[in-house]
């Protein structure tokens, strides 16, 4: 029997972590190339946000200063589109590239967009998951409960962990389509609006498709986490048997 410290499954997860360890290098060392390329328009990341929005029909989002790096989001709730240090001012290719990609989850949320929806709801249940799968499925192994069924049958206490934290699974996967599609609309807002030229979009589309991947390899790691704690549960379970 393999103590949990030492199991096999762990392989799983050591790939999942290598695929986000990689995707977040890659989109680090993408931005710095593009940070330095500065943009012919000479607009700040602020300054395209705002263009963007304006010629969107937005007028009742805000742009707000946020410090760290990369740290670059659009809050629904509040309204509020936060700029890093490393694009708010920034006149390069990469800043404005950002930037814009946050006004298409602005644009997003105006618009009604379907697959924004679908994850602004389910950020709640995917905090759960994240939260207590993991410790569920560890706990269920441990005590070997179980609850029988109605109908005949049973199931575990680790398998409500699989199932609880499937729901951040479904969280990481629906965030794929609502990322992709922000990154197409940045691309087309910036040659639409006059900010860049052929060129310069597609250094942002380099850069945007970089960091896609931190987005694909979160998903791909949460599915191996899955599929591990899946193998897990059912290992618990021939055990019962």
């Amino acid at each position: 029997m393999y103590g949990y410290y030492f199991d096999p499954t762990y392989i799983l997860v050591i790939v999942g972590a290598l695929l986000c360890m990689w995707a977040s290098a890659k989109v680090k060392s993408t931005y710095a190339k593009y940070q330095k390329v500065r943009a012919r328009s000479g607009m700040t990341g602020a300054e395209a946000a705002e263009r963007i929005l304006h010629m969107s029909g937005i007028h009742d989002v805000q742009i707000q200063h946020v410090s760290g790096d990369l740290t670059d989001h659009y809050d629904p709730r509040a309204k509020v589109l936060r700029l890093s240090d490393t694009v708010y001012d920034s006149r390069s290719v990469a800043a404005i590239g950002v930037a814009a990609h946050e006004c298409g989850h602005a644009v997003q949320h105006h618009v009604g967009y379907a697959p924004l929806k679908i994850r602004s709801l389910l950020v709640p249940v995917a905090n759960i998951g994240t939260k207590l799968g993991l410790p569920l499925v560890i706990l269920g192994l441990a005590l070997g409960l179980s609850f029988e069924l109605p109908g005949g049958g049973y199931f575990t206490l680790a398998h409500i962990g699989v199932w609880v934290f499937s729901l951040a699974v479904l969280f990481q996967v629906i965030t794929l389509p609502v990322e992709f599609n922000a990154s197409g609309r940045a691309i087309r807002m910036l040659a639409d609006y006059g900010i860049m030229n052929e060129d310069e979009t597609d250094d942002c589309k380099s850069v945007l498709g970089a960091a896609a991947l931190t987005y694909v390899a979160a998903a791909a790691s949460a599915v191996l986490q899955l599929l591990r704690l899946l193998i897990l549960s059912n290992r618990g379970r021939r055990r019962d048997d």
